[in-house]
C-alpha cells in the first residue's frame, strides 16, 4: 500500500528512472491543468524532429506575428526575427518561453493546430490516457489537462532522449545578437529549486 508522505499536492507520482516503475502515487489520475509542464512535450517533439533529421539545430526559424504576440514567460522575440532551432530550444528550456514554443510549433508543423495534433498523438504513443493538449505552451485553457500518472510517463519518455536531457539541464543562456538586434540578451532560469546551490536543488525537467 501507499505510505502517506504528507505531500501538499493534489496529486503526485514517483517513478524509478531506469525502468519507469511506479514507486509511489497519490491521486495519480485526477485531471489537472498542464500549465507550463506542457513545454516538456513541445521540447520532446522538437528533439525527436532533430534526431530524425526532419529539422536541424542550425535551421533558422522566422518569428511570426502570432508567436511574438504571446505574453507571460517569453524570450523577447520580435516579428520577422530569425533564430536557430537551438536558440529556440534553449529559450524554451531556460526561460519557459511561450513565444518560442509557438514559433517552433509553426516551424515544425506549419501551424499551432497541426503541432497540437502531433502533441496528442505523442501523448497516446507514450501511454497517456487522460491527457488533452490544446496548445504548445500551457497558458490558461480549461480543457488543456493531464494527470500526474500521464506526466510521469511523458517525463520518463523525455529523459530517455539524451539530447533532451542536455538541453533541459541549462539554467542560463545568452541568445546571440541577431540581424536588427544590437546585442544578444541573456536568459536566466528563475525557479529556485532548479538552480544548483539552492537549498532544495533538483535537476528538474519542468516546473509549472
Amino acid at each position: 500500500g501507499n505510505t502517506d508522505l504528507g505531500l501538499n499536492a493534489k496529486s503526485a507520482i514517483l517513478m524509478e528512472e531506469s525502468t519507469g516503475n511506479i514507486l509511489y502515487e497519490s491521486n495519480p489520475d485526477e485531471r489537472l491543468p498542464i500549465a507550463s509542464v506542457t513545454k516538456v512535450m513541445t521540447m520532446l517533439l522538437i528533439m525527436e524532429a532533430v534526431d530524425s533529421g526532419k529539422i536541424s539545430l542550425d535551421d533558422m526559424v522566422t518569428v511570426s506575428e502570432n508567436a511574438m504576440s504571446y505574453g507571460g514567460s517569453t524570450m523577447f522575440l520580435e516579428t520577422g526575427e530569425q533564430l536557430t532551432v537551438n536558440d529556440m530550444l534553449k529559450g524554451i528550456a531556460v526561460a519557459s518561453a511561450n513565444d518560442g514554443c509557438v514559433a517552433m510549433a509553426e516551424h515544425l508543423a506549419g501551424s499551432e493546430s497541426a503541432f497540437v495534433d502531433m502533441m496528442n498523438e505523442k501523448a497516446a504513443e507514450v501511454g497517456c490516457t487522460n491527457t488533452h493538449f490544446n496548445n504548445p505552451h500551457g497558458l490558461n485553457d480549461e480543457s488543456h489537462t493531464t494527470t500526474a500518472h500521464d506526466m510521469g510517463l511523458l517525463f520518463w519518455a523525455a529523459l530517455q532522449n539524451e539530447d533532451f536531457y542536455r538541453i533541459d539541464s541549462a539554467t542560463s543562456y545568452t541568445i546571440p545578437a541577431a540581424e536588427g538586434r544590437t546585442a544578444g540578451h541573456q536568459l536566466t532560469m528563475h525557479h529556485k529549486m532548479m538552480l544548483s546551490g539552492s537549498e532544495y536543488y533538483y535537476d528538474g525537467v519542468k516546473a509549472g
